[in-house]
Parts: C-alpha cells; structure tokens; sequence
C-alpha cells in the first residue's frame, strides 16, 4: 500500500477541543480510539480537531456530516 492511502493515521488526537463547533463549516470525521477516545472532524478549510465522542452537539453534526454523505452518493 503506498504512504498516500490513510493520510489520518499518522495524525492522531492527544488533546480534545472543549467548545462547540460550527457544524456547518464541518465536512467529515472520523473516530479514533488511540491514544484517546475521540472524533476528529475535518472543517472546509481542512483543519483537524479532536472532540470528545459523548457531547450531545458531537453526536448531532455527525449525524448531519452521514446525511450530507448518503444523499451526495444518491
């Protein structure tokens, strides 16, 4: 497999960002269980920013990033 096929892996979340964030300028996620439980969501600019998985809004805009997914493979 070449370097270029998980460009996440080597980016990992140690620290987790407290405040909310602006669902919309969200574009995806993805979950990490090492070294700490977390969510790493990807905004439009293409930064990374680990939250904590068991906050009510965490679970709100993954929920709005999995139906902007199904309906643009529609």
């Amino acid at each position: 497999g070449s370097a270029g096929s998980q460009p996440m892996r080597n980016l990992s979340c140690v620290k987790l960002h407290t405040k909310q964030l602006n669902i919309r300028n969200l574009i995806n996620y993805e979950k990490q269980q090492v070294p700490v439980n977390a969510i790493m969501f990807i905004t439009t600019k293409g930064i990374k920013i680990c939250v904590s998985p068991d906050q009510k809004w965490v679970q709100a805009a993954m929920k709005k990033i999995d139906q902007k997914r199904t309906t643009k493979s529609r």
